[in-house]
């Protein structure tokens, strides 16, 4: 009676948490707790929608050291996602529906006992959850009722904040090239120049344009500069990978990077490699090959501005002195 009675609290507060990480935290850590009295493992698998596979999300342990080597899930997981049904094993040793050899090769940490259920919502599948211990006889039917009972209260809360998180997604990402947006950009650059006052550190701010834009749109129609935007997009991301560039659409053919810990010197040969790169790189439009060159300015803190509009005009400035000397090259002030 303890245990659903607690039920109603663990809604009320499973429902208020739209963040789909500490959601999950918190219902891996009921189910641990509630079900399985922190002993064991509980295993939070969530479906990646991209692979159409189990991914482990969250995982508590009663050994902190244990390593957990199934991360899509065993044959225990796969069972209940193929069957979407609850799953309840006393002793592993004495099943019939599973292969013990097969277990003993996948999965190197001792399981004897386990209780295991799908989260559904609306009849989308949306994961797994699971407990086990190396105990057998450890989980009853009992326990296998509060188990659907959590997950049935669950799987609506991890379905909403999953969309909230899509809609944060969206509202920060450029919906043609995935790059960030230009409002977001500017709040991650104001923060860029707190931090680096504060640190005494330096970074840099390229600003990119595509040269003769226009002409691709009028050759090839705008679904084809489309296709050169996005095309940019990921070239950029790749070239500077190393540097974990945040990487911005400023406004139409425009894009900016912030590379932080990095000084003006060493973002000038980046972008001359990034310049490089993206000439090099092969386009088709309209059965087609061609290739775009792009101009970059370059502008560093402190060295040219000590704040966002400063370092903007200044990067903005050199972008232009590099179209107006011959373009596909970089600039500094």
């Amino acid at each position: 009676m303890i245990r659903y009675n607690s039920l109603r609290s663990i809604a009320e507060h499973i429902n208020q948490d739209l963040v789909l990480d500490s959601l999950a935290d918190n219902l891996s850590s009921t189910a641990f707790s509630l079900i399985a009295n922190n002993r064991g493992v509980c295993l939070l698998y969530l479906v990646d929608y991209s692979t159409h596979k189990l991914n482990l999300f969250k995982t508590k342990k009663e050994d902190k050291g244990l390593a957990v080597k199934a991360k899509e899930g065993d044959i225990f997981d796969s069972w209940v996602a193929r069957h979407t049904s609850p799953l309840l094993i006393e002793d592993i040793k004495k099943d019939f529906r599973f292969d013990l050899d097969k277990i003993k090769r996948d999965e190197l940490r001792p399981i004897q006992s386990l209780v295991s259920s799908a989260l559904i919502s609306e009849n989308k599948f949306l994961g797994v959850l699971r407990l086990d211990n190396p105990q057998a006889n450890y989980f009853s039917q009992d326990d296998l009722r509060l188990l659907l009972r959590l997950c049935d209260l669950a799987a609506v809360s991890l379905e909403n904040s999953e969309l909230f998180q899509k809609t944060q997604d969206l509202a920060i990402h450029d919906a043609l090239t995935n790059a960030f947006t230009r409002g977001y950009f500017m709040d991650r650059l104001q923060e860029a120049c707190l931090r680096a006052a504060r640190q005494s550190a330096q970074f840099t701010l390229l600003m990119l344009d595509i040269d003769l834009f226009k002409n691709y749109n009028d050759k090839f129609g705008h679904t084809a500069g489309d296709i050169v935007l996005k095309k940019l997009s990921k070239k950029i991301a790749e070239s500077l990978k190393e540097y974990n560039p945040f990487v911005s659409r400023f406004g139409g053919e425009e894009f900016c990077v912030i590379l932080e810990k990095v000084d003006r010197k060493k973002a000038f040969a980046l972008a001359a490699g990034l310049c490089k790169d993206v000439a090099g790189e092969k386009i088709i439009l309209r059965k087609k090959e061609t290739r775009i060159t792009v101009s970059i300015g370059v502008a560093a803190f402190p060295v040219n501005g000590h704040d966002p509009t400063e370092l903007i005009q200044k990067a903005d400035k050199a972008m232009y002195s590099a179209k107006l000397k011959g373009r596909n090259r970089i600039c500094c002030i």
